[in-house]
């Protein structure tokens, strides 16, 4: 039998571990020939078969095991070199302690490890760091480079805060506590208000900036410097107005005291005070020439159409309006003076002779709080079957039957009455007789409401 050479026991280990290329080819010496080469180049291609199904798809120099490394470590840089860190530092510290003869505690290994992996964290690579910033700049504009100082600080971790977090427990070494979550941009646009706003809610206030002077052009009309003239008529015009208030003021004291006393009292106060009647008069007359018709030129329009010849009497006539507008003779009364044609008297005690009248007149004169004596005196000088014309303010009348009634119980009778007009009432009664009531009768119709005017 043929003897098997040594070199052919170690072929299978030598093709399992070699590329083909590399094998060794036998010599001439050591070549078979017939069956036995045939059987040997068989096993040759079967072992070859094995060793190529057996190495792995890349060889380990390549490039491609070379990128999954490279793969592999970007995927878990920060763990492997987190464990490696710790795991040294914590062997650093045993053989320490050991050295020392100090016992160490579980507790103390893992504080000690915490700052190591926040220390780790400062020493972190610049470009990461970069990356990094941009990222929490892409994710939130409330993220500026003032606030990713404390990135740099606390690392790459608080970048992506987190609810969980407690933001009244900084880490160590953070200078500005970041937001818990991420605002959008309508919220951090409101907060930046917020914050300009509490800002300059604490400022103190600043003078104003004093106004550049604008040289005028053609373009500008520069208004005209005031002059001592206009300065003049500015005040004239001040001193009108207040004098008017001060007039209105007043001429509603003695409208109050008119209405709310006797014709005696007032008799007494305009003699005490003359000028006080021109200012009541004047008063007076501001405020009718707001009508839209005035009394007294209705009752003098009504008198003209009768005969001249009828002696009239004017209880209260003020300014003598009403002689000076008919051509009958006219008998003035008044508390004051402002014509010479006016007799000063109190208008229940006139200086007139009884029967001596045709018309008697109280035009918006009924004043005072004895309204009964005026009407009585008036039926005392009225000749029989004589005119009384009264017109009175519309406000004053609550009822106008009972104000009618009670002058027909002074020996009147109604002849007309003109409820018309939407500032003052007219009536006409004619004389019948003398009072169907004596004095001491209660005549409640004739207390008429006081005219007082509001302050405007």
């Amino acid at each position: 039998m043929f003897e098997e050479p040594e070199w052919a026991e170690e072929a299978p280990l030598a093709a399992a571990l070699e590329p083909v290329a590399s094998r060794p080819r036998p010599t001439a010496a050591l070549q078979i020939k017939g069956s036995k080469r045939r059987r040997l180049l068989a096993t040759l291609r079967v072992l070859e078969a094995a060793s190529l199904s057996q190495q792995p798809p890349s060889l380990p120099g390549s490039d491609s095991e070379e990128e999954e490394v490279v793969e592999r470590k970007r995927k878990c840089p920060k763990k492997v070199f987190f464990a490696t860190a710790s795991t040294e530092v914590e062997e650093k510290r045993k053989k320490q302690h050991q050295k020392q003869g100090l016992p160490v505690s579980d507790a103390a290994e893992k504080e000690v490890t915490k700052k190591f992996r926040k220390g780790t964290l400062l020493g972190s690579d610049s470009a990461t760091e970069e990356k990094r910033k941009r990222k929490c700049q892409k994710q939130s504009p409330l993220y500026t480079v003032q606030h990713l100082g404390s990135v740099d600080q606390t690392g790459p971790k608080t970048c992506k805060s987190s609810t969980t977090d407690d933001p009244s427990k900084p880490s160590p070494g953070t200078t500005s506590s970041l937001t818990p979550h991420t605002l959008s941009r309508k919220q951090w646009r409101n907060r930046q208000k917020n914050k300009r706003r509490h800002k300059n809610k604490f400022r103190p206030p600043q003078p104003p900036a004093p106004a550049l002077a604008t040289v005028p052009t053609e373009e500008t009309e520069v208004p005209p410097a005031p002059t001592q003239d206009s300065q003049e008529a500015r005040a004239g015009a001040l001193r009108a107005r207040m004098t008017l208030r001060l007039d209105g003021a007043q001429f509603r004291y003695l409208n109050e005291q008119l209405y709310s006393g006797p014709s005696s009292a007032a008799q007494r106060l305009f003699q005490e005070d003359p000028e006080a009647f021109l200012l009541y008069h004047r008063g007076f007359q501001s405020q009718i020439k707001k009508w839209p018709l005035q009394p007294v030129d209705r009752i003098a329009r009504d008198l003209r159409q009768r005969p001249a010849s009828l002696v009239v009497a004017d209880f209260g006539c003020g300014d003598c309006r009403l002689a000076s507008s008919i051509r009958n003779p006219v008998h003035c009364f008044d508390l004051a003076s402002l014509d010479p044609r006016v007799t000063v008297c109190d208008m229940a005690q006139v200086p007139l002779e009884d029967e001596s009248v045709d018309v008697a007149v109280f035009c918006l004169s009924l004043m005072g709080t004895n309204i009964r004596d005026f009407l009585e005196e008036a039926n005392r000088v009225l000749k029989p079957g004589g005119l009384l014309k009264v017109a009175e303010v519309s406000s004053r009348f609550e009822d106008v039957r009972t104000f009618l009634g009670a002058v027909t119980k002074l020996g009147f009778k109604v002849i007309f009455k003109d409820l018309t007009n939407s500032h003052f009432f007219l009536f006409d009664f004619e004389k019948i007789g003398p009072p169907r009531v004596g004095p001491k009768a209660q005549l409640s119709g004739l207390k008429l409401q006081p005219c007082l005017y509001k302050r405007r």
